[in-house]
Formats: structure tokens, C-alpha cells, sequence
């Protein structure tokens, strides 16, 4: 095999989203579950620490699904929502791996999403819920408590949408 051969050939490996990228999860894991065990050790149940205006760290747990949906179905909903996220993972994975690399946008999407799944995937194996922490508010009126996991989901969720409707704000740049 020549040089050049040999250099098409391991380029033509590793020109799927899911050759790169993939950095992202255990970033967005560990940064999530420190932050869940920094919680859980330094915060009490449901007594708010102010951070800075319209923000406390409010230690809340979480049974259900996106805003406590399910959260009182009796106990059942957490293995649905392992299940789940398990197969959602493997079909990120699938879509990751027919992806261009030059799909960046949509890449760092599914790669933020497969994060914030598996972030919330070890809390609901390891303590049957998700911890919850950040605690965003206006006034009198807060926001549904959320997490570093749900914050990537979130945006990767947001990024997607982005991407169906062809807007890009991030863009591949060629070597």
C-alpha cells in the first residue's frame, strides 16, 4: 500500500462525527457528577444558598422525567426512564456514527445530549432518582431545579433544533 493510499484509508476511518467529539461525554459526566456529589455533601434538602441574584444551589431530588413528571407513579417510571435513555443512547451512537465529521453542529448536539443522558443514567442506576441542584428564579417564581446533565442535554437539544432548521452557529472549519 502506498503512502497515499495509506493516508486515504485512515482518513476515510475517522470521517464520522463519531471519531471526534466524543471527549465531550466523560467532560460533561464528571463535571456533572461532582457536581451532584458536591451537592449532596455540602447542601441540605430544599434549603436554598444564595449564589448570586436569581440563582441559589437548592439540593432537590428528582423521580420523574423534565420537570418532576411521573415523579409520584410508584416507583416503576425509574426503570422506564433507564430503559429508555439506554436505547435513546444507542440510537445517538447509531446517528453519531452516520454522521459527516463536517456535521458539526449536529454532532456536538448528540454529543451533549448523550452526555447529559448518561449523567442522569448513573444517578437513577445509583440512588433510583436524579440529584438536582441548580435552582434559577425570578422573584417569587422559580424554575424547575436542574443539573449540569440537563443543562447539556438542554442545550444539545436546543442546537438540534438549530440544526433542523438549517441555522448553523457552529460551523466545520477544513484543515
Amino acid at each position: 500500500m502506498s503512502e497515499t493510499d495509506s493516508t486515504a484509508a485512515s482518513s476515510s476511518v475517522c470521517d464520522r462525527a463519531i471519531c471526534s467529539g466524543g471527549w465531550l461525554v466523560p467532560l460533561i459526566v464528571i463535571v456533572d457528577q461532582l457536581s451532584k456529589f458536591l451537592a449532596e455533601e455540602f447542601l441540605v434538602f430544599h434549603q436554598p444558598v444564595a449564589i448570586i441574584p436569581y440563582l441559589n444551589f437548592t439540593l432537590a431530588y428528582n423521580t420523574g422525567a423534565a420537570f418532576s413528571f411521573l415523579h409520584q407513579a410508584g416507583g416503576w417510571q425509574n426503570t422506564f426512564f433507564i430503559v429508555v435513555a439506554v436505547l435513546l443512547s444507542a440510537v445517538l451512537l447509531t446517528i453519531l456514527y452516520r454522521t459527516p465529521r463536517k456535521d458539526l453542529q449536529l454532532a456536538v448536539a448528540l454529543w451533549l445530549v448523550l452526555g447529559g443522558a448518561i449523567g442522569n443514567i448513573i444517578d437513577r442506576i445509583r440512588l433510583q432518582k436524579v440529584v438536582d441542584f441548580i435552582d434559577f428564579y425570578i422573584g417569587q417564581w422559580h424554575f424547575a431545579t436542574f443539573n449540569i446533565a440537563d443543562m447539556a442535554i438542554s442545550i444539545g437539544a436546543f442546537l438540534l433544533i438549530l440544526d433542523a432548521l438549517n441555522l448553523h452557529i457552529i460551523k466545520y472549519r477544513q484543515k
